[in-house]
């Protein structure tokens, strides 16, 4: 999968994000084994908003370390080897002592046999199936049906979802029709509108028959014998079947054929293994029309507190994939805008957020570059003493905290075995846009640090080299803080001060400030971000090649995320321009650098998110975090000195348009390339961008820093480099295997991060009557506990409740009243029970915690009588 997702903490987390995939992709990563985001991108991942009315909630901070209890620094792991091993044979693995983990989880489908096999596992959602459509114009003139969005929408009502949750799942995952997680707060929040899009969009093989064959009349399409024919020709569609991971893609792949086929389409199934099938619908060009549509995957990258991101990245030609296929989307304007302005968080109420997101569900199916299959869960198995903290999102493979958390119960250090799918190495490694699937950046996340780190339970941050954050919010806006780490005020204007770099000039590589881009007109903004980092950044944090973490790595970085949409710069790449003109500028308003020690940076923006953490994170920060990796002063130097003379290039896109390489610092003909652009800044003691970087370093830094990564690169054939606790000391791309090594000069505790323990997932149980009277009052009690005990009322954000009659229409929403800790009533009036009409009645609980972003579902079933 890819994983998506949608990853850009920073421009990082100002120009770096968020949806990641290993097959799996950015929720958000691609595919379950592909994903989701962008090296550039304005904000972090998603997040879930809270009603700025309800009580702050009282979540522990793991902002300051504990008192140690190891004197260990860095990781618990003396090494982290990585191979690949199919699913089938992975029990076999583990009970041979094979392997130590599986992280790549398996699916619903699995989790029978791997209950019978008696090892341990922990548990994640974030895994979701997709019919991915190739929407190009093909450059041969043949006609895509695909581009026709009536006919992507009609392939709602083609699949039916239930049949292939009990066929190919068990019956253990939830049917999807939206973008948006079905287990967490936004479905919650939203479950009317949802419920009643879902019956709408239900399985109708007739009507489904009954869109496509019409819009494909319009186009001079007759059926004949069972077969959309025009000029004597079958109209023949090639669908990518992929065969591997847990195998159900293959299944619900060939029963979607089978239907397609009933319809009337000439399928051409062409199966394969991710690793097949990449090179097609990821690297290759959808206008060359080698395919029509591939059975998607994709994971969670983060716990995403707020899915207001999803449209863009999941549907749109701005989204943070980045990947072709979605650059070729042509979407309804409505869409198109909608989705853009609720990623940038462009609403002043929660109520608006509510209308916005309610829209988009209905147009996001109309849209249809993706039917949503099922949303799956992920269960990583691991031999006994092994201890690996999920993110309830992310898993244990994509999840930020595993570099920090992975570790032998019963001693420090130890060489631990990681299993993953066979899609490692599915593309070339940059930091840029290299592979985004989740076996590569499950490996890369090894060797990262960050300004802030995802808590796996609830979604928010905490900081990690940053230390604390003021937050000025323009008053209305509906934002409320958790944590203590961040201070929270509001103010009824917010101007951007005019030395703020607010835009950056590609022909005299220097930034623009606000005064000279507005030409000294004021400029306001919503929200003000002031980020204070650790006194001892500069001391303490180091490059894997041994070089010390300098500003001038923090500055390089952002200036990337500004040059390569410019024209005029020597690395320009038209890919990236959409997005940062229509997305990240559109808010963005001017960021400084007040200090530099402690490095302190003021951000304003437009943009925010409900959460003050997030927002803090987002728009006050500036980090070397980018789409998939670090990357450090000497590293881009490197890169942009090859692209700038034509012979790589970071993405696939631009890649494929001038014939070259896509640059990868681990492998392939580009470490040649890049080796000879290095000796060159050597010789030429060149510092990229002068007149904006010889601030912040001398020539004389500048080589040394590039003789650090020449040295680094002599003694491990790779220019992978991080400040992570794991460094890559070896790459076998043939082979399918490398080593992440224990960091020795890493500065934190190993325990820092040990705090997270067992998640607080609600269990929800409702009691009630058997039979109602319409007309009379009626009861229903909510009882609410984790681990046998009551939950507390004041870590509980809300608890909804639904009303169904027996058609199954939704008669009645309205919140439960909480009557002690871990009860909650449902007061049912008469001109309640009025509405529910006569027999089969159906109440649905929502319950949403302030402690884990994950809300418990609930529902007891009832008569009604007249």
């Amino acid at each position: 999968m890819k994983r998506f997702t949608l990853i850009l903490l920073s421009l990082v987390m100002v120009l770096a994000l968020l949806v990641t995939a290993c097959d799996k992709p950015a929720d958000p990563s691609v595919d379950p084994s592909e994903s989701a985001a962008e090296p550039t991108d304005p904000v972090p991942p998603e997040s879930k908003e809270t009603d700025p009315a309800d009580p702050e909630p009282t979540e522990p901070d793991a902002t300051e370390p504990a008192p140690p209890s190891t004197s260990r620094k860095g990781g618990w792991l003396d090494e982290v080897v990585v191979s690949v091993v199919d699913q089938s044979a992975v029990l076999a693995q583990l009970k041979a002592d094979a392997i130590d983990v599986y992280v790549n989880g398996f699916g619903t489908n699995g989790l029978a046999e791997l209950q019978e096999s008696g090892f341990d596992y922990v548990t994640s959602n974030g895994t979701y199936y997709t019919i991915q459509f190739n929407p190009a114009e093909f450059a041969s003139g043949e006609y895509n049906p695909f581009r026709n969005r009536k006919i992507r929408e009609a392939f709602n009502y083609l699949i039916d979802r239930n049949y292939i949750n009990q066929e190919y799942y068990a019956g253990g995952s939830l049917l999807k029709w939206f973008p948006i997680m079905t287990n967490f707060g936004d479905y919650a929040d939203l479950v009317d509108v949802c419920r009643r899009l879902e019956a709408e969009y239900a399985y109708d093989f007739d009507k489904a028959a009954e869109i496509i064959r019409g819009e494909l009349e319009k186009e001079g399409y007759e059926l004949k014998d069972g077969k959309f024919e025009k000029d004597s020709k079958p109209l023949e569609v090639v669908f990518l079947i992929r065969n591997d991971g847990d195998g159900t893609r293959k299944l619900w792949g060939n029963y979607l054929a089978d239907q397609m086929e009933k319809v009337g389409f000439t399928v051409k199934r062409q199966e394969g293994t991710g690793q097949d099938l990449s090179p097609v619908w990821i690297y290759g060009d959808p206008k060359a029309g080698e395919w029509h549509l591939y059975t998607g995957g994709w994971g969670a990258s983060v716990l995403n507190r707020d899915q207001s991101n999803i449209f863009q990245e999941m549907y749109l030609n701005t989204s943070a994939q980045g990947i072709p296929v979605f650059l070729a989307n042509e979407s309804d304007p409505e869409f198109q805008d909608l989705g853009d302005r609720l990623y940038r968080r462009d609403f002043k109420t929660m109520e608006e957020r509510r209308i916005m997101m309610a829209r988009a569900l209905e147009l996001c199916l109309q849209d249809s570059l993706q039917v949503m299959v099922v949303d799956s869960k992920n269960f990583v198995p691991h031999v006994d003493g092994v201890v690996a903290t999920t993110d309830l999102a992310a898993g244990v493979e994509s999840a930020q905290i595993t570099p920090f958390t992975l570790r032998f119960a019963d001693k420090e250090g130890g060489s631990l075995r990681w299993a993953t799918q066979p899609f490692l190495f599915s593309g070339p490694w940059n930091p840029v846009q290299g592979s985004n699937t989740t076996c590569d950046q499950g490996a890369v996340n090894m060797t990262e640090t960050y300004d802030f780190v995802y808590d796996p339970y609830t979604g928010l941050v905490h900081p990690q080299f940053a230390e604390k954050a003021e937050l000025t919010v323009l008053e209305g806006l509906p934002v409320q803080k958790t944590l203590d780490w961040v201070n929270l005020e509001f103010a009824d204007r917010i101007v951007v001060p005019e030395d703020a770099w607010a835009d950056w000039d590609a022909e005299k590589q220097q930034f623009i400030t606000s005064g000279e881009k507005n030409k000294g007109a004021e400029v306001t903004a919503n929200v003000k971000s002031v980020v204070t980092f650790r006194e001892d950044l500069f001391d303490v944090l180091k490059w894997h090649d041994g070089s010390n973490f300098e500003l001038a790595d923090i500055v390089m970085s952002y200036i990337i995320g500004f040059d390569r949409p410019k024209e005029a710069s020597a690395i320009f790449d038209k890919q990236s321009v959409k997005r940062f003109e229509n997305v990240f500028m559109k808010d963005f308003r001017g960021i400084k650098i007040v200090s530099t020690d402690p490095l302190v940076i003021e951000g304003y923006s437009d943009s925010f998110y409900t959460d003050a953490e997030l927002t803090a994170a987002s728009v006050g920060s500036m980090w070397v975090s980018h789409h998939q990796g670090q990357g450090s002063f000497s590293q881009f130097a490197m890169m942009n000195a090859a692209e700038a003379a034509g012979e790589l290039a970071y993405t696939e896109e631009k890649a494929q348009e001038k014939e070259v390489e896509q640059t990868s610092l681990i492998g392939g003909p580009s470490l040649e390339i890049l080796g000879k652009h290095l000796d060159k800044l050597i010789e030429e003691g060149t510092i990229p961008y002068e007149p904006t970087l010889s601030a912040y370093i001398t020539k004389d830094k500048a080589v040394e820093r590039y003789k650090a990564l020449k040295a680094y690169f002599d003694a491990y054939g790779n220019y992978w480099q991080g400040t992570g606790p794991y460094f890559l000391k070896s790459a076998d791309l043939n082979g399918k295997s490398l080593v992440m090594a224990y960091f020795p000069d890493f500065p934190d505790a190993a325990d820092r991060w040990d705090r997270f323990s067992e998640p607080m997932i609600a269990d929800v149980d409702i009691e009630g009557p058997g039979q109602v009277i319409a007309g009379e009052e009626a009861v229903f009690d909510v009882f609410v506990t984790f681990d046998g005990l009551p939950y507390k009322n004041d870590d509980i954000n809300k608890v909804k409740f639904l009303v169904y009659d027996a058609e199954n229409n939704v008669v009645l929403i309205d919140d439960a009243e909480a009557v002690e800790d871990g009860h909650y009533a449902i007061n049912l009036t008469g001109d309640d029970t009025t509405k529910f009409g006569d027999g089969a009645t159906k109440i649905e609980v929502a319950v949403v915690s302030l402690v884990v972003a994950q809300p418990t579902f609930q529902s007891i079933e009832f008569i009604t009588n007249k």
